[in-house]
């Protein structure tokens, strides 16, 4: 494993080569920033390791055991050498024709060589188009995802890749090759498992609420009010003024799945980010469209305190669920607007990551616009503003 910084792709492949020793790798996870090109990263990865596949993509920024950036020239890697736990690939690059339907192409391919409850990383382009500003949404790759693979146990977990925080551009590397509006699927071998823990920190504030009017992204009812006003009037905000900024700073919507009425967890929630708010038809727009008329939400408050009480508990939890295990990697998948340049943090939580997580498990990660886990120990859904921290392991 290594995680190094250099606007030089051939230096950055060197200080990885020198920093993992001289045995050949059977395959590479790489995720670098997005300022880097990635042919020539591929190109420099082949020259140190050899024609090996390497599998990952662009990254708003990299965690590593001792340091992490987002500042562009990130690069860091894993090597991987036994063959009992090289993943098999599968890859699409259809999402430009229909994410939903590249989504359920991808399930269906991987139900053919999973092992019953495999776990499989998922990692996605995340934007579609740079001018207009449109995303690959999550929420539909996901779900697609879902159909084709069936109701077969599965461990999915994953994130969609991003050049910068300003979701500029993305891309995947599929093998020996760079994709754009690609996706591709790792699935583990069933000696394999994985552990996660779903990291918000956003907790309700509001009673439940039936979404009474919504088109697509857009909530413009609960409970038969304008969406704004509603959300105004929980915060004290005063009435007629959008503050689209402080809303998406300060609240989200969230969906509880499973018990409504069970003790508050935070793994439970589907959490959407607003993006903005319209304060003439006192609407608000969700990150994901993936709510629907009827849905019941509630409102969510998130700060940055909460942020980092949330990391340092789902870390505990985490030691304390892989205590004694076979670890092989830790895994961060954390979203790109809880960095501090973002959030406003005082406190980077991904510094509490490496500091917190148990220092004899390898640890790579990198910030992401959308993460995708388990959800309240069920079926997989796409997150927003969530570290989902991941462990992979030797099956007990």
């Amino acid at each position: 494993m290594a995680n190094v910084k250099s606007s030089n792709p051939a230096v950055s492949a060197r200080l990885c080569r020198e920093a993992v020793g001289p045995e050949t790798p059977s395959m590479l996870l790489a995720f670098c920033g997005g300022k880097h090109d990635p042919d020539a990263v591929l190109a420099a990865l082949t020259v140190e390791f050899g024609p090996i596949p390497v599998y990952g993509g662009s990254a708003a920024g990299v965690i590593g055991r001792d340091s992490f950036g987002y500042g562009g020239f990130e690069m860091g890697i894993v090597a991987l050498y036994d063959p009992a736990v090289l993943p098999q690939a599968v890859v699409t690059e259809a999402l430009l024709d229909g994410t939903r339907e590249a989504g359920r192409a991808l399930g269906h391919a991987v139900g053919a060589i999973a092992s019953p409850d495999a776990a499989v990383m998922l990692l996605f382009d995340s934007v579609a188009s740079r001018a207009p500003p449109r995303l690959h949404f999550a929420s539909s790759i996901v779900d697609g995802f879902n159909d084709g693979f069936g109701t077969t146990p599965l461990q999915l977990f994953g994130g969609g890749l991003l050049t910068d925080m300003n979701l500029t551009g993305g891309w995947v590397f599929a093998g020996r090759r760079v994709m754009k509006h690609a996706a591709i699927a790792l699935v583990f071998p069933p000696g394999i498992e994985v552990e996660t823990v779903i990291m918000h920190g956003c907790r309700p504030i509001s009673s439940f609420m039936e979404i009474t009017r919504i088109d697509g992204a857009d909530v413009f009812e609960l409970d038969g009010e304008p969406a704004l006003r509603v959300i105004e009037r929980m915060l004290g905000l005063p009435l007629g003024q959008t503050r689209a900024q402080e809303l998406s700073l300060e609240v989200t919507l969230g969906q509880k799945l499973g018990d409504p009425y069970a003790p508050y967890q935070e793994g439970d929630y589907v959490n959407r980010l607003i993006l903005r708010a319209n304060n003439e038809a006192g609407s608000v727009t969700l990150f994901e469209p993936d709510f629907a008329l009827g849905t019941i939400v509630q409102i969510m408050s998130r700060d940055n305190s909460l942020m980092l009480d949330s990391v340092r508990r789902g870390v505990a939890a985490m030691n304390d669920a892989v205590a004694g295990e076979d670890n092989l990697l830790a895994l961060y998948i954390d979203c790109a607007g809880r960095a501090s340049a973002r959030s406003g943090a005082a406190v980077e939580e991904a510094e509490l990551v490496m500091q917190g997580l148990e220092p004899s498990t390898p640890l790579l990660g990198f910030y992401s616009g959308v993460e995708v886990a388990p959800v309240g120990g069920g079926i997989s859904r796409s997150l927003d503003w969530t570290g989902v921290l991941a462990v992979l392991r030797r099956r007990r």
